[in-house]
């Protein structure tokens, strides 16, 4: 892809609004925290106080709405806390040196840029922190009077956390949207096997799903009994529904069995919405009869034999314990000791220096993230102060809270904060040359464009700039700043900052480009390794752990999902393919996919523990590890692997002519051969610079 088309396709992506479900009384209880700390600073303390404990609140209340499953209330304390002490710490160094507040600049953006190795959620706390405290540190004039800011900046982050536990919103509502997205996706999945019985299924509802079921041990004591155990029955469900729809190892491809096989699909379908719709709503469960009636068929026998009798008896099991769980009530207690529990924040501190130490090495994209955050933030401060403008910290707040680990989030967010700027302030600037808004009626504006911006943040980061853009000026004005006084100031400000985080990234990438051959491998071993722990299972059925077949799993989907989101970042990066092109990658893609779905197809009919070892499995087993790392090997360098190996075990193995275990068996090396077949096609020549 050319720049120019990058840069088109990025401006086009941060413009964009987006469609989303909007949390209108989370955004209200949150604007109103904020209207609080504002008023009560106003009236007893002046403008000055009242903007340091609005940057506290205003702050707090945006933590609670990233992506994290943590309690609420701690995130609006973190933030309010760290903020505070980083203002705190910023007005002792730069009340006395201008080159020591460089200095310390530079560490903090430094510390910020590595906390995206934590998450994203961590990173962008850590980036507000640094571009709010820029802001903050301007506005004490004595150490007690910075302590006495601080102080109120952080409480205005408890005053956010005690309204989240005053007013809850909807209790257990991301967790439950989590549960019901991923019994939606599996119903949905069951569907489209009724018409394409190798249908895909992204795994990402149910590792979201997974997500949202790792709570505080306080969280597991008071989680309701339907959130508990329904996430487990979908994952279990999944393997049964693609063992059932396909020809392989299930029914025929035509006859009356298939045609049941629709319907048992079918019926799938509608008790897995079901439960979902009770689910997200906290409900009682309204199935359609029809859909039981199928499931409990008693001609089922008549018309399957086999494995495919095994997985429809199976699945009617298993959905029957769906139903049950959803039900609110259901009498399933939580307890922490059976839960998977996420560790308190003490316990987090040693776990996100480990992360960041691991990204502490050449060719890091967080490293790199962190020398052009800090390089940027400094060049910028510099910047901002040489250009006859005030508000110089307008530049390094623009460049920091724009910066991402990539390409694209960097550009789209450069462009979508300049054009939001640009419509916020001509907004506010209008609003107030027709209003004239004094002190108080300005801290109502500014409480409204906040309580604006958090009702429409998911809708875009455009749309979310145009607010905080209006906010800023009404929050300025409530001090007595004129409007000509801060909008050109920060409209020129965010264009030098925007343009500097722009370039930054064109002189000092991290394309994702080059790590695809990397990213493809790392997914072949997971594949190979899980398929590998299945055979496993045949091999030694008394002994085998099934808790090894779970982690295996887990690892392939972690696999996949860093796949598919390198792959969504290299479309969109501005540099040639080195070495696999789009195509090959999405054929190869789709052949790793595939072997992880024959590999699933055998988890769903393991053998009894009382039942024989399979002949010849333990063999293929090792060899298709083996196979599938030395495969990668030879993907990251740049070769065509072979699976000969695994060909000849195949060739001699002695395992039943029917069955699951044989049909898998050869759609695993179809896969591997498919995988060879990708990237064995020439790369198409790209013409771009």
């Amino acid at each position: 892809m050319s720049w120019v088309r990058a840069l088109k396709d990025t401006a086009r992506s941060g413009l964009r609004v987006e469609r989303t479900r909007l949390q209108p009384l989370v955004a209200l209880r949150a604007a109103v925290g904020l209207a609080i700390v504002i008023g009560v600073s106003l009236a007893l303390l002046g403008p000055g106080a009242a903007a340091s404990s609005a940057f506290g609140a205003y702050m707090a209340a945006v933590a609670t709405f990233q992506k994290s499953w943590r309690p609420r209330p701690v995130l609006a304390l973190a933030a309010g806390l760290t903020l505070a002490v980083s203002t705190f710490v910023g007005y002792l160094v730069g009340s006395s040196h201008a080159l020591a507040f460089m200095l310390l600049l530079a560490v903090w953006c430094f510390l910020a840029g590595l906390m995206w190795a934590a998450g994203p959620t961590a990173g962008m706390i850590a980036s507000g922190n640094v571009a709010i405290m820029l802001v903050t540190v301007t506005l004490p004039t004595s150490v007690p009077q910075a302590a006495g800011h601080a102080a109120l900046i952080a409480a205005g982050g408890v005053v956010q956390a005690a309204l989240i536990v005053l007013f809850p919103v909807r209790r257990w509502g991301a967790q439950r949207d989590a549960l019901a997205d991923a019994l939606a996706a599996e119903a949905d999945y069951a569907r489209r096997l009724r018409h394409d019985p190798a249908a895909s299924f992204d795994p990402q509802p149910l590792m979201r799903a997974r997500d949202a079921a790792t709570v505080t041990v306080r969280q597991a004591r008071r989680r309701p009994a339907e959130l508990h155990g329904a996430r487990g029955l979908a994952e279990r469900v999944r393997p049964v529904l693609a063992s059932l729809a396909d020809p392989a190892v299930g029914a025929p491809a035509e006859g009356p069995a298939r045609d049941r096989v629709r319907e048992l699909l079918a019926a799938a379908g509608s008790v897995l919405d079901a439960a979902a719709s009770a689910i997200r709503h906290g409900e009682a469960v309204r199935l359609p009869a029809p859909a039981l009636a199928v499931l409990k068929a008693p001609d089922t026998a008549d018309l399957f034999q086999g494995a495919p009798l095994r997985a429809a008896r199976r699945l009617a099991a298993l959905l029957d314990d769906v139903l049950d769980t959803a039900e609110p009530g259901s009498g399933r207690t939580a307890d922490p000791g059976e839960s998977m529990l996420r560790p308190t924040l003490p316990a987090l501190a040693p776990m996100v220096l480990a992360a960041v130490r691991a990204e502490l090495r050449p060719g890091s994209p967080i490293l790199r993230h962190a020398l052009r955050v800090t390089a940027v933030a400094c060049a910028g401060y510099g910047i901002g102060h040489a250009l006859p403008f005030g508000h110089a910290y307008w530049a390094p707040m623009a460049s920091v809270m724009v910066m991402r680990p990539d390409f694209t989030q960097t550009y789209t967010r450069a462009v979508a904060r300049f054009g939001g700027t640009l419509v916020g302030v001509a907004l506010a600037t209008a609003v107030v040359q027709l209003a004239h808004p004094g002190m108080y009626l300005s801290g109502l504006l500014a409480v409204i464009s906040a309580g604006l911006m958090y009702t429409l943040m998911r809708t875009g980061y455009a749309v979310s700039m145009v607010c905080v853009s209006a906010y800023v000026v009404f929050l300025l004005g409530m001090g007595g700043a004129r409007w000509d006084q801060t909008v050109p100031d920060r409209v020129a400000l965010t264009l030098v900052g925007g343009v500097l985080a722009m370039v930054a990234y064109a002189v000092y990438p991290a394309w994702e480009t080059p790590r695809l051959r990397t990213r493809l491998a790392d997914w072949l071993v997971a594949d190979g390794r899980y398929a590998a722990v299945v055979l496993g299972q045949y091999a030694d059925p008394a002994g085998a752990r099934r808790a090894d077949v779970r982690e295996a799993l887990l690892a392939v989907r972690d696999a996949r999902v860093a796949w598919q989101e390198a792959v969504d970042r290299a479309a969109g990066e501005p540099v040639r393919h080195r070495g696999i092109s789009g195509a090959a990658a999405d054929d190869a893609g789709r052949a790793l996919a595939a072997m992880g779905r024959h590999a699933m197809l055998l988890e769903a009919h393991f053998p009894d523990r009382a039942q024989a070892p399979a002949p010849g499995a333990a063999e293929l087993a090792r060899v298709l590890r083996s196979a599938t790392e030395a495969g990668a090997k030879a993907v990251r360098e740049r070769k065509v692997p072979e699976w000969d190996a695994v060909r000849a075990v195949l060739a001699d193995w002695e395992a039943p002519e029917e069955g699951v275990l044989r049909g898998a068996a050869g759609q695993l090396l179809e896969s591997l051969e498919e995988v060879s077949e990708a990237l064995r096609t020439p790369p198409a020549t790209d013409p771009s610079p």
